[in-house]
């Protein structure tokens, strides 16, 4: 083929302008007749172009097999479908003697003729995607996988992002939150793929059976919901697409810290910095599309909303209740009844009835157990050689003065001491350590050692002392007098014993 487009233009202008004839163009530039018919005819170079493809003859009678293979491919798992090496080698053992490239050539093309085109979607102010994502970091020296919640907003393009412990209800609803305060609004109508953390139940392809707590949460920000169709991540690809910006951006190098929440207010600040940008297409940052988008979200509830997951526990017969694969402990007078537990972001509360029985901190690991010593003191007064081997009083720290009443009781009551001095601590059922450690102190400086003798000095501590009354302000009771009592009687008692 002719590809010189400098002798190509030489020749149309020297024939056409009539300098040269055709035929000495022929002679001159050593051209055939369709040649130069071709030059004269195309302004430049048109290619080479074939009338119809060229047949493969070793490959055709086995184009049926590789489509069937790939037909089969959709419905294997994605990580075990066939390479085009792969089908090569079962062609190979079909009796096939060609070469490797045009058996791939072929998985190309017949890939390239199924491959889904999609459709550009609107995206109208008022509307946000939702996603979650997993990253790495070094949580106090420790290398920790964590959850990455992602919401964005497609119109305006903001961002928000935070890193949880984990992927769960309580912070599925604590990323709502915190994304509506920091965008200043609730968006109408919000994207979900179909996590089980919102979705029950599939029906027809999109999530329709929400959870409970799903609908608690729209019920107090009131926006409307929407589910993608399963595997069509490409209905809420803004929020795909921009939950690799955040790890790429406020992610890498892998954030060594302290803990997860000053890693969240690190990128807060950082997702406000990017609210400053404007992006290739659009008329204004971000910080003023937002600004403008707000008229169009819904006010944030007054009433802040908790977030928080319940769940029904059965209190074991170590008084243990199993919540989100750690165990917690409650009075041992509901041991083998049922509890209800709710575990929020910074505690667990344990419930019986309507009363609050036990609360802890909440722990985020795995097979850990949560212990309140005090919620086994009741049990160990009935128990009192288990004291010092009771698991839940392993790692107490009291202050030194309950040592040193304890030495003291159980000097002067043998065993019975011991029992004295858990109904001592059984105090704390009631009271604080440091309440009941100034109740005991003043206890051992007056010699009086007995439980009740510390419960009487600790409930007098706590009794607000008499004020005298006073006349001020009250001139009309002032002119009153009231007689001097006669205490001759009770005197010449005294006198007489």
């Amino acid at each position: 083929m002719f590809k010189d487009m400098q002798k190509w233009v030489e020749i149309r202008r020297r024939v056409l302008s009539r300098e040269i004839s055709k035929r000495q163009a022929v002679i001159e530039y050593g051209l055939g007749w369709r040649t130069l018919d071709k030059i004269l005819a195309h302004e430049e170079p048109p290619g080479y172009r074939l009338k119809r493809p060229r047949r493969k003859r070793k490959l055709e009678e086995f184009l049926p097999l590789i489509h069937e293979i790939l037909e089969a491919d959709r419905q294997a798992p994605p990580k075990q479908r066939h390479t085009a090496k792969r089908i090569y080698q079962r062609l190979q053992d079909a009796g096939f003697t060609g070469g490797y490239t045009i058996v791939k050539e072929a998985v190309r093309e017949w890939k390239r003729g199924q491959a889904e085109v999609f459709v550009p979607l609107a995206h109208r102010p008022g509307e946000a995607q939702v996603d979650y994502g997993h990253v790495t970091i070094k949580l106090r020296g420790e290398e920790t996988k964590a959850a990455f919640f992602v919401m964005t907003l497609p119109y305006s393009d903001a961002i928000f992002c935070q890193v949880f412990p984990k992927e769960c209800t309580e912070t599925f609803q604590e990323g709502h939150k915190r994304a509506f305060e920091f965008f200043g609004g609730v968006p109408r109508r919000i994207s979900y793929d179909n996590s089980k953390i919102a979705v029950r139940r599939i029906v027809g392809g999109r999530g329709q059976d929400v959870t409970h707590e799903f609908l608690r949460l729209e019920s107090h920000y009131l926006f409307d919901h929407h589910f993608c169709r399963v595997r069509r991540p490409n209905e809420k690809g803004h929020v795909e697409n921009l939950l690799g910006f955040a790890r790429r951006n406020y992610l890498v190098p892998v954030p060594e810290v302290d803990s997860l929440e000053a890693l969240n207010d690190e990128l807060i600040e950082q997702l406000d910095d990017d609210l400053d940008r404007t992006l290739r297409g659009k008329s204004a940052s971000k910080r003023k599309l937002l600004a403008d988008e707000r008229n169009s979200f819904l006010p944030i509830p007054v009433h802040e909303f908790e977030a928080r997951r319940v769940e029904t526990a059965k209190v074991s017969s170590l008084s243990l209740a199993r919540f989100d694969g750690n165990d917690y402990s409650v009075p041992t007078e509901h041991a083998y009844h049922p509890v209800t537990v709710v575990g929020g972001m910074e505690e667990v509360r344990l419930v019986v009835g309507n009363r609050l029985v036990a609360r802890h901190p909440r722990h985020w690991g795995r097979e850990q157990v949560q212990f309140n010593p005090v919620h086994y003191l009741a049990l160990l007064e009935r128990k009192p050689g288990a004291l010092d081997h009771a698991k839940p009083l392993e790692h107490w720290d009291l202050p030194g003065c309950f040592a040193v009443l304890r030495r003291r009781q159980e000097n002067e009551l043998g065993k019975m001491g011991t029992r004295q001095f858990i109904k001592v601590l059984r105090l704390l059922e009631h009271a604080s350590v440091d309440e009941l450690a100034d109740a005991v102190r003043y206890a051992l400086s007056i010699g009086a050692t007995g439980s009740d003798a510390v419960n009487l000095i600790l409930h007098g501590r706590r009794e607000k002392p008499i004020d005298l009354f006073c006349l001020d302000g009250r001139p009309h009771l002032k002119a009153v007098r009231i007689p001097s009592p006669d205490l001759l009687a009770y005197r010449s008692l005294r006198v007489g014993a």
